[in-house]
Order: C-alpha cells, then sequence, then structure tokens
C-alpha cells in the first residue's frame, strides 16, 4: 500500500464485539489489518480472542460441576 494513502484507523468497540460473537472472523480480520489498520486490528484480534478464553472457562467449569454430579 502507497505510504501516502490515509488510512482511518479509529479501532472501534464493534469490530471487537464482531470479533468475540464470530471468532474465525477477528482473527481473519486482525490478520488482513494488522498492518495497514492496527488498531483496528487489535480491536478484531482482542474480541476473537475473548470469545477463545470464555469458551475454554466455560467448558472447564462444565467438565468440573458433571464431574462433581458425577461422583455425588
Amino acid at each position: 500500500m502507497d505510504e501516502n494513502t490515509n488510512v482511518v484507523d479509529k479501532g472501534g468497540f464493534l469490530w471487537g464485539l464482531l470479533g468475540c460473537c464470530i471468532p474465525i472472523v477477528g482473527l481473519i480480520l486482525f490478520l488482513v489489518w494488522k498492518d495497514t489498520k492496527p488498531k483496528t486490528a487489535k480491536a478484531a484480534g482482542i474480541g476473537a480472542l475473548v470469545c477463545v478464553v470464555l469458551a475454554v472457562i466455560y467448558y472447564i467449569i462444565m467438565f468440573v460441576i458433571i464431574g462433581a454430579a458425577a461422583l455425588g
């Protein structure tokens, strides 16, 4: 991309929300925009990462609850 091109890069909560709702889209947007729009890429990437971490925590908690119920 030409360095003289003005690219608007405000980041944005909605890109993070999109990344959280659809993590694969957030990852793809992060990889595509990491050089041209670093703030927006970071927002989308963090949204995707938050979703994945929350899913892992959810599955761990469910595993513990179901395991405790099976033993009790």
